[in-house]
């Protein structure tokens, strides 16, 4: 990773497909990962790790699967949640928004378990496919 500080807005600007995380950085055995999300992504778990949101621009929003029942959290812009492991979450977003993540290196972003992946989607990595 660089030893240089990293402009998030320039790293956002690099990119144009959604819903396919980039790394920027590490810090120990964890990804700093920025995305660029629009419309919906998939229900899914993270059975072994916990998923840091923080929205840097924007407005996202989780759907939550929870003992209780369902919920959504709505995160504005500049606000973080994060989701338990093992919890079938969706993020989505109506009007778009750009995040940042942090996750261990190597989780995929349709988590352990997930509902079927859409075709534009690479069901390894969960990023969007090239057209």
């Amino acid at each position: 990773m660089s030893s240089e500080p990293i402009s998030l807005s320039t790293a956002l600007a690099s990119f144009d497909a959604l819903w396919s995380p980039r790394i920027v950085t590490r810090v120990n055995d964890y990804d700093v990962r920025i995305a660029k999300v629009a419309g919906e992504h998939v229900w899914h778990a993270h059975d072994d790790t916990d998923e840091f949101f923080l929205v840097l621009d924007g407005e996202l929003h989780i759907s939550l699967r929870e003992p209780e029942g369902e919920r959504t959290v709505k995160l504005p812009q500049g606000a973080v949640f994060t989701v338990p492991r093992g919890t079938e979450h969706r993020p989505y977003a109506p009007s778009g928004a750009a995040i940042l993540m942090f996750e261990p290196t190597g989780t995929p972003t349709v988590g352990d378990r997930h509902d079927e992946i859409p075709e534009h989607v690479d069901a390894t990595t969960g990023h969007a496919l090239s057209t």
